[in-house]
């Protein structure tokens, strides 16, 4: 479980944010691992939680979905500017990723062109839109 505390219009609120599987990846060091996906990123495994099994079912080799992470490893004390970029160095270090589905294997789904590093925590995924990017 991640919990969150975020102030809105002074005042504070908790969130709480379980993730739903995690990253299986070749990507081990940050420094490796390239800033986007279609920059040379491995194909990866998302690996889910069996209770997120149901939800599984209408995915399809070939899709294209949105992963969303929590980038465990990054600063959260970003430089100024940094909602003007794609740094994993923010206040709320969730990931965004569009993926290609490669294969299925129970609660496993290889995607292609993911650039999180091994061990990430999955916070959701979503299908990509048409004229969704």
């Amino acid at each position: 479980m991640i919990g969150l505390t975020a102030a809105t219009t002074g005042l504070m609120a908790s969130y709480e944010l379980r993730p739903i599987g995690c990253v299986e990846s070749s990507l081990v060091e940050r420094e490796r691992a390239p800033k986007q996906g279609f920059e040379g990123a491995p194909d990866a495994w998302l690996v889910f939680a069996a209770e997120v099994a149901d939800a599984l079912r209408d995915l399809a080799v070939g899709d294209e979905i949105w992963v969303l992470t929590w980038l465990d490893r990054a600063q959260r004390n970003p430089e100024t500017g940094v909602f003007s970029t794609r740094s994993q160095d923010r206040p709320n270090p969730i990931g965004l990723h569009r993926v290609r589905v490669v294969s299925l294997d129970g609660l496993r789904v290889r995607v292609s062109d993911l650039e999180a590093l091994d061990g990430t925590p999955i916070l959701d995924i979503k299908p990509v839109l048409a004229g969704g990017r």
